[in-house]
């Protein structure tokens, strides 16, 4: 009990604003303690989180349903959404690590195929712009791959078939701009090597013509700087890339420019006094 005039009023008045603080504290704290005392009780109250989108909350409750045990009724469900849950909370990692422990732990269970391709989004939706590191990128078309391969048949595959497709484009866009950049600072044998790496990984993108055109300009430009006895092998570079697009790609609208470094390579070769 506090007397009246045992402490100064701007004391008293500071000690009654922490008492409150600290009871408000508590009050708070108490609140927010999980609540439950059988697995199916943490698993249906954090259901009813994850359903109204309180995807943290949820994946304490979850993973308190599994902190039960492997064997219950309710773990494999409670494994399940708890990586469910992470994902949707944009936890990515942690997601991942949680669909893996599902597919290791329940291998016989009938949504093993639904969670590796929920694994292969979690890196899916990790992947980055192309400016920046594609170790993700890489990680998800390995994983939609695997998914592939186990389920042919699951209506999911033309989806992961799609991603996968993404994907390359965006790991195509990455390996063009190095190339570009090579380009840029004048290093052409870099660059000419690096449009190439496009052409031969991503021969299935948007860009794969673009790789042989900068292929073809880049040795062009390097023949040009080369001493007089190594021209002719790297003039019949690009003539050996030109021969490529219009095999592989004979409509492409890039074939007219193409043919303007063919033609350069050949008259380049002919004026050195070498028939092509």
């Amino acid at each position: 009990m506090i007397m009246r005039g045992f402490l100064p009023t701007g004391t008293a008045s500071t000690f009654a604003v922490a008492l409150l603080s600290v009871l408000l504290f508590a009050g708070c704290g108490s609140s927010s303690r999980l609540r439950y005392d059988t697995p199916q009780e943490a698993f249906d109250k954090g259901k009813a989180l994850y359903d109204e989108g309180e995807y943290e909350r949820a994946a304490q409750y979850f993973q308190g349903a599994f902190d039960f045990g492997r064997a219950h009724e309710y773990a494999a469900d409670a494994q399940l959404y708890l990586a469910r849950a992470y994902r949707a909370n944009r936890e990515y990692l942690l997601a991942a690590n949680e669909f893996t422990r599902f597919t290791q732990i329940y291998r016989s269970d009938p949504r093993i195929p639904d969670a590796e391709y929920e694994l292969a989004m979690t890196y899916y939706d990790r992947s980055p712009a192309y400016q920046f590191d594609q170790t993700d990128t890489r990680r998800a078309i390995e994983q939609f791959r695997l998914f592939i391969t186990r389920y042919g048949s699951h209506p999911l595959v033309a989806d992961a078939q799609a991603r996968i497709g993404e994907l390359r484009e965006r790991l195509a866009r990455k390996q063009i701009s190095v190339a570009q950049m090579y380009e840029r600072i004048k290093r052409f044998e870099a660059a000419a090597l690096s449009f190439e790496t496009l052409f031969d990984q991503y021969y299935d993108t948007s860009l794969a013509d673009d790789g042989l055109l900068g292929a073809m300009r880049n040795y062009l430009e390097f023949g040009k700087a080369s001493v007089e006895a190594r021209q002719k092998e790297r003039y019949q570079l690009v003539i050996d890339d030109y021969e490529r697009m219009i095999q592989i790609f004979p409509d492409s609208p890039l074939v007219k420019d193409a043919e303007v470094y063919y033609d350069e390579a050949s008259s380049l070769i002919a004026d050195a006094g070498v028939d092509s």
